[in-house]
């Protein structure tokens, strides 16, 4: 008899769209054994695509409070059937799963189709992910999902360097490569690339062995964790926190205040970021054990 296999989405650009169609391929190849099904999550009032930047910096107190818009209702197809396994993509936005992803995890469709299956979980994102999985992961339990494996892809640029390619990418629509700056986004080749893990995926859905599946995804390179950036997420979600409360609240002076936010994430990217390295690279030696056991933790699928 044959396994269901649902692939929930969201993308914007195509690039995490790529990345999951390349995951469920090894399922697709083995039509006699898999029914693979894929899901693209649809907001009624989708987004623009690229981005004006008014829109952009206005989008950022929904997201980062995860206030959720009205979508579609997903096909019967997905309603009525019974999953053996879900592949779920998501993108972070503002060091928050994607508006469009909130949206259905918090719809009355989610439970129905989450509950009681094995998920696993893939990020296609410019660098920073870490918590905004672990805020995933705290909707995936109460949803009684079962997260059993853990993907997140990258830009490996440096900071910076991603910072402008991002920007250029979300306001222009050019991800490729122009003057001195490399494409935007994670690369092509590990996009490609990405078919190796479904094909560790299928191997141990079909052992049913999920339960030793992620230490074997990460032995591949499916998670990396960069100390420093979790600093910078952990300090930046405490400063998102009051900006996104002042703003929502202070309904009447939103404009000014979403031009000064504005104004503070540049300088926080350019002059604050860099104070949080120096400082990072400074204690390094005396918090090397705690961070070893940080690094282990954000690496695996489960909940403090």
């Amino acid at each position: 008899m044959k396994k269901n296999i649902l692939i929930i989405y969201y993308s914007q650009t195509g690039q995490l769209e790529d990345i999951v169609k390349n995951v469920a391929r090894p399922f697709e190849e083995k039509k006699d054994d898999y029914d693979v099904t894929f899901y693209n999550i649809q907001l009624k009032k989708d987004f623009p695509f690229p981005w004006s930047s008014d829109v952009f910096f206005n989008t950022f107190p929904e997201s980062y409070l995860q206030i959720p818009s009205e979508i579609l209702p997903p096909p019967q197809e997905v309603l009525n059937k019974k999953f053996d396994l879900i592949i779920f993509g998501y993108q972070v936005w503002y060091l928050t799963p994607s508006i469009p992803i909130i949206s259905f995890l918090k719809s009355s469709f989610a439970e129905g189709i989450l509950k009681n299956t094995p998920v696993v979980t893939i990020s296609g994102t410019r660098n920073m992910w870490m918590l905004s999985q672990e805020k995933l992961k705290v909707y995936l339990r109460d949803l009684k999902a079962n997260l059993v494996g853990n993907i997140a892809l990258v830009d490996r640029h440096d900071n910076y360097t991603s910072v402008l390619t991002i920007l250029r990418w979300m306001t222009t629509g050019q991800k490729e490569k122009s003057g001195i700056l490399p494409a935007a986004g994670v690369s092509e080749e590990e996009i490609s690339g990405s078919v190796k893990y479904g094909e560790i995926i299928e191997r141990h859905f079909a052992n049913n062995d999920l339960n030793t599946l992620q230490p074997e995804l990460i032995k591949n390179g499916a998670v990396e964790i960069r100390p420093f950036l979790v600093r910078v997420e952990k300090v930046g979600n405490k400063i998102f926190t009051v900006w996104s409360n002042l703003i929502i609240k202070k309904k009447e002076k939103r404009p000014l205040l979403i031009k000064f936010f504005k104004v503070y994430l540049m300088a926080a990217i350019w002059i604050i970021s860099p104070i949080v390295l120096v400082l990072h690279l400074l204690t390094t030696p005396l918090f090397w054990f705690k961070r070893k056991k940080q690094r282990e933790y954000l690496q695996g699928i489960n909940l403090k």
